[in-house]
């Protein structure tokens, strides 16, 4: 299963792991570029389901998903944005100096579109998930690339 945070210039994805509640990977993407990655999951990962969110970016996507062979599924995606911060710290498993501040004044370092995938699909399943290594917090494109099935 994967989640799909969709924007204009930008997209947040993860590929899950359901039974395992593991993420696998995590992009921030182009739209092109994450709608290739998503059909690079359907052949190399079997992935089948996509749970995108149900704000104005999404409305476009259904279609080109299912041309892809993918199913969509919608969840309510109202307050993800500010839950991802939060959520980026829990995930985060080294200390930082940003941990000190209280909460509501600590911004990740990097953008977080792939944690509010992920928190659209831990909607969908009604449970949380966990990341298999911080190397998944990462942003792609890196050097290794998207098709080297690791993340940089």
């Amino acid at each position: 299963m994967a989640g799909l945070d969709p924007g204009r210039s930008k997209c947040g994805l993860v590929l899950a792991e359901p039974g395992t509640a593991q993420v696998l990977q995590a992009a921030i993407l182009p739209p092109d570029q994450a709608l290739a990655l998503l059909a690079d999951w359907r052949q190399g990962q079997g992935l089948r389901e996509v749970v995108l969110g149900d704000g104005t970016g999404s409305t476009t996507w259904p279609e080109p998903l299912r041309r892809q062979g993918l199913e969509p599924r919608v969840v309510e995606e109202h307050g993800t944005t500010l839950a991802a911060r939060t959520r980026y710290w829990e995930l985060r498993h080294t200390p930082s100096w940003r941990q000190l501040l209280p909460r509501g004044m600590r911004l990740p370092p990097r953008d977080i579109d792939d944690v509010v995938a992920q928190l659209l699909v831990e909607r969908w399943l009604g449970r949380s998930l966990s990341r298999c290594s911080e190397a998944v917090l990462r942003q792609w494109p890196g050097p290794a690339g998207p098709r080297s099935g690791r993340a940089p």
